[in-house]
């Protein structure tokens, strides 16, 4: 997989695939923010990308804010949607979460406090264009 990537996914298994597709190139230590407006499937691409790694038991951490998976790996799941000040997540040790060299860091609505996040990681924007389709664009920071 080469970077960045723009595809258009017909539907959920063509998410998927793609989902199973860049899990391929995930190790531990990674982090990886996610883009995009409600409904348009960050954590479906999040759950498939588990499901691949041994876990099918996955939820969208909106209330909770981080839900771990164990897995293949260990699994950090944030949600950023309800967080109003940055001080929430350095209170629930957000940067311990991302200094753990031995877990995957997934954060949804990365983009409400970009200013935390490692220089160094995968960002993924997903624009929705109708009822099935989206516009993936993953990339290398």
């Amino acid at each position: 997989m080469e970077f960045p990537l723009k595809i258009i996914t017909a539907d959920e298994n063509e998410t998927s695939e793609l989902a199973r597709e860049f899990s391929e190139v995930l190790k531990k230590g990674d982090v990886i923010s996610l883009i995009g407006d409600l409904g348009t499937g960050k954590t479906f691409f999040v759950k498939s990308i588990v499901s691949v790694f041994g876990n099918d038991d996955v939820s969208s951490p909106t209330f909770a804010i981080v839900n771990i998976y164990e897995s293949k790996f260990r699994i950090n799941h944030f949600d950023f949607y309800r967080i109003k000040k940055v001080e929430e997540l350095y209170d629930i040790g957000f940067d311990d979460y991302l200094n753990d060299d031995e877990a995957i860091t997934f954060i949804e609505w990365a983009d409400l406090f970009s200013e935390i996040l490692p220089t160094n990681r995968y960002e993924i924007k997903v624009k929705y264009i109708d009822d099935t389709k989206r516009k993936f664009t993953i990339d290398s920071l």
